[in-house]
């Protein structure tokens, strides 16, 4: 009998929480429509100027004639240099968050420099970064890099150094050497925070590439936004924006769900 009772307060736990998410996914599409519709009747009725910023009816049409004119290479350019810069910088930041939570004595000795690096902002190196990287991919990649690799650095090291002390201990006790702690205690316990890690750089992996194709570019969606603006075409302006916000989308969906992926296979 209690386990019929235990069964039946899940399934209404289950009913219940099926019902909130369905109720909060209405909301999200209902919110959506509301502001396309209110925008595309705002600039219907002159009410904003459809000039600047466009509606709703034009966009969709601009972006039906940039599939036909090779709208996909842009948005695989960015991608690929998102990706690549990214990749990039969470090994390197994490690789190096590794080496500061070995040795205390260079994290104290970096650890100035590394929040000044943080606060800098990196959009102002781009003159030097493509004079000394080069004029091309590499110079975007670089600024992604950039971007991403100090947060990595900061967001691991922190998860890093408040792992459960009482794990630490209880491997010393056993004779674990500290690569040991760190394999089987330290990076483990900080699976998710490794996460939420690639979660924030991802978003920050693509502002680094869109602000070096603002800067020097042949092809991405931040090379359209940039030449929309200059010959007054702020259709593709605001299309181009709006494939940038699905295209960022994607890619932090594409991270969720490589961490329920690895969080099933961790637990297991």
């Amino acid at each position: 009998m209690n386990n019929t009772k235990i069964s039946a307060e899940r399934a209404a736990y289950l009913e219940s929480r099926g019902r909130t998410k369905k109720l909060i996914l209405a909301w999200q599409v209902g919110i959506l429509v509301f502001f396309v519709l209110s925008w595309e009747l705002l600039a219907q009725f002159r009410l904003i100027d459809s000039f600047i910023l466009s509606q709703p009816s034009r966009i969709g049409t601009t972006i039906i004639n940039m599939v036909q004119y090779d709208l996909m290479n842009h948005v695989w350019v960015t991608v690929y240099e998102t990706l690549v810069g990214f990749t990039l910088g969470v090994i390197t930041g994490t690789c190096l968050a590794v080496i500061l939570w070995w040795s205390s004595f260079v994290a104290k000795v970096s650890e100035p420099y590394l929040v000044v690096l943080n606060s800098l902002p990196k959009i102002a190196l781009g003159p030097v970064i493509i004079i000394i990287v080069g004029a091309g991919t590499e110079a975007i990649i670089f600024m992604a890099l950039a971007i991403s690799l100090i947060v990595t650095v900061l967001e691991m090291l922190n998860g890093f150094r408040h792992t459960d002390s009482e794990y630490i201990r209880m491997a010393s006790t056993f004779g674990a050497t500290k690569g040991q702690i760190f394999m089987k205690v330290v990076f483990p316990y900080n699976i998710a925070t490794l996460f939420n890690s690639l979660k924030i750089n991802i978003g920050l992996s693509l502002v680094g590439v869109i602000a070096g194709e603002f800067l020097v570019s042949k092809a991405g969606l931040g090379y359209l936004i940039v030449y929309g603006g200059q010959v007054f075409k702020m259709d593709l302006v605001m299309s181009s924006v709006i494939i940038l916000a699905v295209v960022a989308a994607l890619m932090y969906e594409g991270v969720v769900l490589m961490q329920r992926v690895a969080m099933r296979w961790y637990n297991h």
